[in-house]
């Protein structure tokens, strides 16, 4: 089962995942900052922060204003997570693919979603819940592995399927396998402008240049061809 192997791998990774996230660069200059140009201002919003592993998109929200609850599958992550904010925000552990049984209707200004959506098979029921938990006009911001990029890497030879793709993550401390599901871009958006969304921006990020003096390699690869996908979202009423 997908769902085990992927909680067992980030609770393996925890603690080393924690302890890089500030600057390891694809986190800290290539997804971070371009996944956080795409929200509006945070002050004072109440902000939802799905699948927050250890808290540092919480942490800078926080910094910013933000009210943050944020949830994510590892106890370890939300362990982390507490720790890092010292216990500002609210944090539990919670399944992305399970409804949200906990929040009322209309409840956040802005749903963040960094770097998890493609753990998930089925993105219908977790959209929906974005879409219900939401205030009307509400923003929904996500980032995801690229589609073009994960078909190429996963040398995948069927690109209108939804299939599970593994691979082996080395930046973390020994080597520790992650399961996701691979999708084409077609199942990247119409969850979203089927279920009450429409598109307000798409970005195909570049790295920032803080990247370049740590991996130069990656840093051209990133500005030739994007790995990741940011989308912002609006709630149409």
């Amino acid at each position: 089962m997908n769902k085990e192997k992927i909680l067992s791998a980030y609770e393996e990774m925890a603690e080393s995942y924690n302890n890089l996230i500030d600057h390891k660069p694809h986190n800290a200059f290539y997804d971070r900052p371009n996944t956080l140009s795409l929200l509006p201002d945070v002050n004072g919003k109440a902000v939802l922060d799905a699948a927050c592993g250890p808290g540092k998109y919480a942490e800078v929200l926080l910094g910013k204003g933000a009210k943050v609850t944020g949830f994510d599958l590892s106890p370890k992550m939300i362990s982390l997570a507490k720790k890092r904010n010292e216990n500002i925000g609210e944090f539990f552990v919670h399944d992305l693919s399970k409804p949200f049984e906990m929040f009322k209707d209309n409840s956040f200004d802005i749903v963040l979603c960094a770097l998890a959506m493609h753990y998930l098979q089925d993105w219908a029921p977790t959209i929906q819940e974005y879409y219900r938990v939401l205030k009307p006009k509400g923003v929904l911001v996500i980032s995801i592995e690229h589609p073009f990029f994960e078909y190429n890497y996963f040398k995948s030879t069927q690109y209108f399927e939804v299939e599970p793709v593994k691979c082996t993550w080395n930046g973390f401390g020994k080597p520790i396998e992650v399961n996701s599901f691979r999708r084409s871009l077609g199942e990247c958006i119409s969850p979203l402008t089927k279920n009450g969304f429409y598109i307000d921006e798409l970005l195909e990020p570049k790295p920032v240049p803080e990247f370049e003096k740590l991996d130069p390699k990656h840093f051209k690869e990133l500005n030739e061809f994007p790995a990741f996908m940011c989308i912002r979202a609006i709630k149409k009423n």
